[in-house]
Formats: C-alpha cells, sequence, structure tokens
C-alpha cells in the first residue's frame, strides 16, 4: 500500500511517496504553492499517479506539544483536502524534520540554493519515514 506524504510549508510543499509495500520512503518533488484549488489539484493527481491509500500530512506542533497557529492551518488544509478525496489523511508529528533535513543537506555540502529546491522534499521523506517505522512497529 503506497503511502504520499506532504510537508506543507507557505511556498511551498514536498512530497515523498512510500514503495508499494510500505517499507521506504522516496522523495518526489517540490510544488509550489499557487492557490488552495490548484494545490489540491496537483495533489489529487499525484494521489492517482501513484495509487496512494493513504495520505500523511506532517503536524507542526511546537517544542512542548501544544497545537499552535502553524499546526492549525494543517489541520485546515487536512478537513479541505479530506472533503476532495476518498483515502484516509492522517497528520504525523513533524517537530524537527526540517532542521534534521537542513542538517543533512549541509553535512552534504549542498549549496544555499540548493539546498533550498529540496530541504521541503527531504523533510517528507523523514516525516514519512517515521510514520512508515510506527506503522512496522504497530503491525508487528
Amino acid at each position: 500500500m503506497r503511502i504520499l506524504c506532504l510537508d506543507i510549508g507557505e511556498k511551498r510543499i514536498g512530497v515523498a511517496v512510500s514503495d508499494p509495500l510500505g517499507i521506504t520512503a522516496q522523495g518526489l518533488e517540490v510544488i509550489q504553492r499557487q492557490s488552495i484549488s490548484k494545490d489540491l489539484q496537483k495533489i489529487r493527481q499525484l494521489l492517482k499517479d501513484y495509487e496512494a491509500e493513504e495520505i500523511v500530512l506532517g503536524f507542526p506542533r511546537n517544542m512542548d506539544g501544544t497545537v499552535g497557529e502553524k499546526a492549525r492551518e494543517i489541520l485546515q488544509f487536512k478537513e479541505r483536502l479530506a472533503g476532495s478525496i476518498s483515502i484516509p489523511v492522517t497528520t504525523w508529528d513533524e517537530r524537527l524534520t526540517t532542521v534534521a533535513a537542513q542538517r543533512t543537506l549541509l553535512e552534504a555540502d549542498v549549496s544555499r540554493k540548493g539546498r533550498k529546491k529540496v530541504v521541503d522534499k527531504l523533510a517528507a521523506v523523514l516525516i514519512l519515514e517515521g510514520y512508515l517505522r510506527y506503522k512496522q512497529r504497530e503491525n508487528g
């Protein structure tokens, strides 16, 4: 079962997808945000192209676990998305994934311009990897 993962930012959406067995995560692309309707249209096309059966959204809790303004925006996005598709939409704690993605790219000596192009996609991969590990533990 393929799972699509989104790291939703103000300007960009990082996209990752699992393999058909739900074991590994692969970065797909970065969507430049336009409007909610165009963003949802692009996401629906990706769901169709990859035959995903679930979608996971990075959920940016505050460091103390509380839900802040950005997390509330993600919940609103989740409602809009869930209302336009027929598969489950799940949120997954994404605390520090963008920081981890930035650190990984810095260690790989990727230029500032290069990091900007891929950090959201790498963050989506890290979010999805965490979710897949959870699912694997849950299923024994």
